[in-house]
């Protein structure tokens, strides 16, 4: 299953991406559900980010690897991290960063994700959830790097 989200921001791509750091990832959480930060290297190729998700009494371990960061030749900066370790149902997880540069100036942060479950029905059920968590990413965004003015 595909999820993209596309946030319009103020700063360019360069400065967007310096600006993904441990304290923006923890600004980024939503508040369901809630977790504990074990492990932040950052956003380059070989880095890891652990965490473990908190549901009640359940405790879930995610571990994300960053594949691959860099600049294309149009300018986009990008890094993609890829489930290591997932809580169920997850099985599958690979969530590219990209910072395009914007149309008028500033930057698009897209939230391109592909995901699957233990079957597509579940992968569909999966997706508001999901769809909710990473809108939540957009004022915070807005607020960190820029509100673009609507003219």
């Amino acid at each position: 299953m595909h999820l993209t989200l596309r946030t319009p921001v103020a700063q360019p791509p360069a400065q967007v991406m310096a600006g993904f750091t441990r304290e923006l990832f923890l600004a980024l959480a939503p508040p369901f559900p809630s977790f504990r930060l074990h492990r932040f290297d950052g956003c380059r190729t070989g880095d890891q980010v652990e965490i473990e998700l908190i549901t009640g009494p359940v405790h879930q371990h995610w571990t994300s690897l960053i594949t691959g960061h860099g600049q294309l030749p149009d300018g986009t900066h990008y890094f993609i991290d890829e489930g290591q370790r997932l809580p169920a149902p997850l099985r599958y997880w690979r969530h590219r960063h990209l910072v395009e540069p914007g149309p008028q100036g500033g930057s698009v942060i897209v939230d391109a994700i592909e995901y699957r479950t233990v079957s597509p029905l579940l992968d569909a059920l999966l997706y508001p959830a999901l769809w909710a968590q990473f809108a939540y990413r957009k004022p915070i965004y807005r607020r960190v790097f820029g509100a673009i003015s609507s003219r």
